[in-house]
């Protein structure tokens, strides 16, 4: 079964998330941008989700994880938690 490790930032507007991924972009440190705004529990260690597989996390958050390159910041992607940045740290298929 295929199986991601990924980490993200969840903020709860569009604007907000388009603007961290802009500095990212340009350099910013993702996890520190996550432990300065991102509003889920796993901000306190740079957004770090760990590991999981397919249907372990919201639809739209597996539809991005389990189909996106790796090592390359996604988003803003609307759950019915906020808004998310996504990065996947590695992916085995």
């Amino acid at each position: 079964m295929a199986q991601a490790t990924a980490r993200h930032i969840l903020v709860d507007s569009e604007e907000l998330c388009q603007e961290l991924k802009t500095k990212i972009a340009d350099g910013g440190d993702f996890a520190e941008l996550a432990q300065a705004h991102s509003s889920c529990p796993s901000g306190a260690s740079g957004g770090d989700l760990g590991s999981f597989g397919p249907g372990q996390m919201v639809p739209e958050f597996d539809q991005v994880v389990f189909s996106a390159d790796v090592n390359e910041v996604q988003g803003p992607v609307k759950t019915q938690f906020g808004y998310h940045l996504l990065e996947v740290t590695s992916r085995t298929d």
